[in-house]
């Protein structure tokens, strides 16, 4: 899946957005690390459900993925390059990731944030207690070790 390059109110931002393949693995480890998220279950089975934004030179400056728990998905690793950071990406690869998850009829998407819980109430996001979470959802790494209970967790129904 390729969509299209985008632009800014300022300047063309040739990008394209697509499924992530094992060799970005690295790539988008080191991104989420520049963007202090969690990468210590990130992994080769979580790039199923990945999309990557590359720039005009093939380098990765954006992604996000989704973990499955039925008919809901933990929305995770939405993470932009500091250097594409005010063109809009990290907006574009939520859209795409939300098309991707209805595709596969996921109803609910979740997630845990303790650095963007001002930009997804904007995008439709609302906030939810962290308990009301599927009990599945509710053990994997990133609800049982690796987000803070200080997280704020979010729902958007699709």
């Amino acid at each position: 899946m390729i969509f299209p390059a985008s632009e800014s109110s300022t300047h063309t931002f040739a990008m394209k957005i697509r499924a992530a393949r094992s060799d970005d693995l690295d790539a988008i480890k080191a991104l989420l690390a520049e963007n202090e998220l969690p990468v210590a279950d990130v992994d080769a089975a979580l790039l199923v459900d990945f999309l990557v934004a590359e720039d005009a030179n093939g380098r990765i400056v954006g992604g996000v993925g989704l973990e499955r728990f039925g008919r809901s998905a933990l929305l995770r690793s939405l993470a932009t390059a500091r250097k594409a950071r005010n063109e809009g990406l990290g907006t574009r690869l939520l859209a795409h990731a939300e098309l991707m998850a209805r595709a596969s009829n996921v109803s609910e998407l979740w997630l845990l944030t303790t650095t963007a819980a001002g930009f997804f109430p904007r995008t439709g996001y609302a906030d939810v207690e962290r308990g009301t979470a599927s009990a599945e959802m509710q053990t994997s790494a990133q609800f049982a070790e690796l987000c803070p209970a200080s997280a704020a967790c979010m729902k958007r129904t699709l």
